[in-house]
């Protein structure tokens, strides 16, 4: 059917000359252009609205009791984050009430390059949930790590003819902004003559900063973690995307700065969210039904999660149950509790009472396929030498774990030495941490101390590592940790614990290194098998052991970390000495 022929359609429809598919009978819809509450029915035809009144159908569904809203959009997320695949983090997504996402598909570029961004925007075709994309602008993040590929504006180029894809992911190089360097210039200044938007990564730029990034076209930041830095970018113009995620939770933070002249300008993102932490809270719901119970005013909170996000990305015909509009919308049997009761894509039901109507996701075809596209592991086999950190001193830099942040402390303390080389302290909490370079076979190996863990034995190891995705592990022992690198190089990817010889939990990441190739629900049980192997190590349960772990790697963010180049330094940006 042509764009006239629907159209023609829908106003037929409307002007009720012809009956509308479905027609959703008394309901009540919170309109999120005036806050308001209304009643009417809502006439449905080709996944459209056709119109709001008295209308009838070839199928018709009492709403009585229910309020309607519109499908919730996630205007920031790295899918790659839950460790699922498009298709199974669209099912979670639904039974939340997530009828639409903007994805950074940040991770597997760094791990796979446009083969990666393929691998993602194929695995999420014909879904009933819109999954778009903003091409990742920082891949490689930094020069102080080995990563799987680089993209530059002409990599980039061929993914803008994408209908799926939006415009240019969180520019996080500031730097090279604010000194108007060629290669990151090129990328804004192309997504922008396509008509894309471009998102922003401000974390700690001051207000005068902001201009910088504002006046190069930069136009959202998720970063803020204060009222101050919220009210900041709003007053130079930016969208404040109000995040809370699994590590990262500002809402308490930036609510206050959140009023009813600004709030138009506001949206909520997870931005990076652990699957334990989706499957048992939820996402987008999640943070609307917590900004309703600190004092939101619902209709504003409904209207950050659907209208604004879908304004702020271009995206016309999502955001709203009104005629012209995608027939995306909630069925709540509660406001202020976003109990949701039905969820609608395209005007068909696709969850029923927490229920997941499977008939309207494609057949699954063979995800071997897909996966045999994304790079393996180049990692040599090795040996307790390529774990060994030579001291002349005691005295060293160590990376300090603040429990439930991505950013650590800097200290500098004694350390037990034998025979020249580190030895790990339980006493201390003074462990072993090493990253493994696993993309070109350089054979580099960063080894650093950490100190927070508080592994009594054993060790843990992940390929999820950002932003890179090298394998880092910690362990009280190199024994231990050799065991679970071994056990990454397996399988691919993924999570270990080991136990002295036993290896206690795996979890199996083979697409990439970062994402599983089972269902959400097998994926979830074998999670919170890892959680548990864990505590048999005696490690510290007040934070993700994992989660921890694969951002110590990041040296974007403050204040010392480790790649596979060595100790980094955020505040001097550059490479130390583990000595002092």
């Amino acid at each position: 059917m042509s764009d006239s022929e629907a159209i023609t359609k829908r106003i037929a429809v409307a002007s009720k000359r012809t009956p509308a598919d479905v027609v959703l009978k008394n309901a009540e819809i919170l309109n999120v252009f005036t806050g308001e509450i209304m009643d009417g029915d809502i006439a449905v035809v080709d996944g459209y609205i056709a119109g709001i009144g008295s209308y009838d159908g070839k199928e018709e569904i009492d709403a009585t009791g229910k309020t309607v809203v519109p499908g919730f959009i996630d205007g920031h997320v790295h899918i790659e984050s839950t460790m699922l695949t498009p298709r199974e983090f669209s099912k979670l997504s639904l039974l939340h009430g997530v009828t639409t996402v903007i994805t950074d598909p940040h991770e597997i570029a760094n791990v796979a390059g446009s083969e990666g961004i393929q691998f993602l925007l194929d695995d999420a075709e014909e879904l009933p949930m819109d999954i778009f994309i903003n091409l990742p602008s920082s891949v490689p993040a930094t020069s102080f790590e080995n990563n799987g590929a680089t993209l530059d504006a002409e990599a980039l180029q061929p993914f803008l003819a994408h209908p799926k894809v939006l415009g240019l992911a969180e520019v996080m190089d500031f730097s090279s902004v604010a000194s108007g360097e060629k290669q990151i210039v090129d990328k804004i200044a192309m997504v922008q003559a396509n008509g894309g938007v471009i998102d922003g990564h401000a974390a700690g730029l001051e207000r005068e900063d902001l201009n910088i990034y504002m006046a190069a076209g930069i136009r959202t930041d998720h970063e803020s973690v204060s009222s101050e830095e919220g009210k900041a970018r709003l007053d130079l113009g930016m969208y404040l995307m109000v995040r809370e995620g699994t590590v990262a939770k500002d809402l308490d933070a930036l609510l206050p700065v959140i009023t009813a002249q600004n709030s138009r300008r506001c949206m909520f993102v997870t931005d990076d969210i652990l699957l334990d932490d989706f499957m048992e809270q939820g996402s987008i719901n999640h943070i609307v039904r917590l900004a309703i119970e600190k004092g939101l005013d619902p209709a504003i909170a409904i209207q950050m999660a659907t209208l604004n996000a879908a304004e702020c990305f271009g995206l016309r015909h999502l955001g709203a149950v009104a005629p012209g509009y995608q027939a995306d919308f909630l069925l709540l049997d509660d406001l202020q509790s976003v109990s949701i009761h039905q969820v609608y894509k395209r005007g068909r039901c696709v969850v029923d009472k927490g229920e997941m109507n499977k008939a309207l996701f494609p057949k699954l075809q063979s995800i071997q396929s897909r996966i045999a596209s994304l790079p393996t592991f180049h990692t040599k086999k090795l040996t307790e030498n390529d774990l060994e950190l030579s001291l002349k001193s005691t005295v060293c830099h160590i990376i300090e774990i603040i429990p439930n942040s991505i950013v650590t402390k800097h200290v500098k303390e004694s350390v037990q030495v034998e025979n020249g080389l580190f030895v790990p302290s339980t006493e201390t909490d003074h462990l072993k941490m090493a990253v493994i370079e696993r993309h070109k076979g350089t054979g580099n190996v960063g080894v650093g101390i950490v100190k927070g863990f508080r592994l009594k034995r054993g060790a843990i190891a992940t390929s999820v590592a950002h932003d890179s995705h090298n394998i880092v592990v910690v362990g009280v022992s190199d024994q231990e940790m050799l065991r679970a690198v071994d056990e990454i190089l397996k399988t691919n990817g993924g999570l270990v614990v080991v136990d002295g010889e036993e290896v206690l939990a795996t979890l199996p990441l083979p697409v990439g290194g970062l994402m599983s190739n089972t269902t959400y629900k097998d994926t979830y049980k074998t999670l919170q098998k890892m959680n548990a192997a864990t505590s048999k190590l005696g490690a510290s349960e007040s934070f993700n052991l994992f989660l921890t772990l694969s951002f110590l790697t990041l040296p974007v963010i403050p204040e010392l970390k480790l790649t596979d180049q060595g100790l980094f330094h955020f505040s001097s940006f550059s490479l130390i000495d583990t000595e002092v």
